[in-house]
């Protein structure tokens, strides 16, 4: 080797560990992991009862119910059918079809996914606590985002068909579609598609009833949750940060990956506003 590449060779080097110590020097620290806690259903303050459901009745209900309105309505419908059936009103009257609009992640715009939405909204409606609703939504579409899905397995399937399980990584039906589409090889706008989703309206009206099953019941505990990829984010760009320039608690990196220059620099640049400020 030339004494010139050598010396090239040596100058990066040392540039490259002299750029690794500044970055290690500069690192920010990680949010804290969410530790387990119970939730206490507060007296309620409305009239929208509850009662047990079983998973066998709500995913049935959940599955069948896709083919007339979609993933949303599909699974409010699962529950709202069954509570109707056990208090009668006000749940006789509720205006289920409104619920038609959160196909396809809102009207097809790919947004949120409906049946985590159409679950959200039956948080809402039962739980009267806000802090305990924000709770188990979060921990409804952590699942999800998580989560292998989908899992149920009808009696009687709308197609022969076993759809790929696959993991969303995010909350957004567009997101969640297309890592399914990647799995599965099948289009967006295929029936095997369409079956995936029925499949997965039924497991997430499953999961939410258990949740309310269990917040009933005064056994709800939040599972433990570390979210490193979120939470080293939220660190530099979430509340009380120094940026402070989003919000939310979604997987990042579904959407949103680090630069290299991100990487190196994005540290010591943190550090460096507080000392200008």
């Amino acid at each position: 080797m030339k004494r010139r590449n050598v010396l090239a060779f040596g100058t990066a080097a040392g540039g490259g560990a002299c750029l690794l110590t500044l970055t290690t020097a500069f690192k920010t620290d990680v949010q804290a992991q969410e530790k387990p806690h119970k939730l206490e259903p507060e007296n309620p303050e409305t009239e929208w009862g509850y009662a047990p459901l079983t998973a066998d009745d709500t995913g049935r209900l959940a599955y069948n119910g896709y083919a007339e309105g979609s993933c949303m309505f599909a699974v409010a419908n699962s529950i709202i059918k069954q509570l109707a059936e056990r208090f009668g009103e006000p749940y006789t009257s509720f205006p289920i079809h409104m619920m038609k609009y959160g196909h396809g992640g809102v009207g097809g715009y790919g947004t949120v996914c409906g049946a985590l939405n159409g679950a959200a909204a039956m948080i809402g409606l039962v739980v009267s606590s806000k802090k305990d609703q924000n709770a188990l939504i979060t921990d409804l579409f952590r699942w999800y985002e998580q989560s292998r899905l989908p899992v149920y397995t009808p009696e009687t399937a709308q197609l022969d068909y076993t759809p790929e399980s696959s993991t969303a990584a995010s909350a957004l039906c567009h997101a969640s579609v297309t890592n399914w589409c990647k799995a599965s090889g099948h289009g967006a706008n295929s029936k095997q598609r369409k079956e995936r989703c029925s499949r997965l309206s039924a497991d997430v009206a499953i999961q939410v009833s258990s949740m309310l099953n269990r917040y009933f019941d005064c056994e709800y505990e939040t599972p433990m949750f570390s979210g490193e990829t979120s939470n080293s984010c939220l660190t530099c760009h979430g509340k009380e940060s120094k940026l402070e320039n989003t919000s939310g608690q979604m997987n990042c990196t579904s959407c949103h990956t680090k630069s290299i220059g991100h990487r190196l620099f994005a540290d010591v640049h943190y550090k460096c506003i507080g000392e200008t400020e």
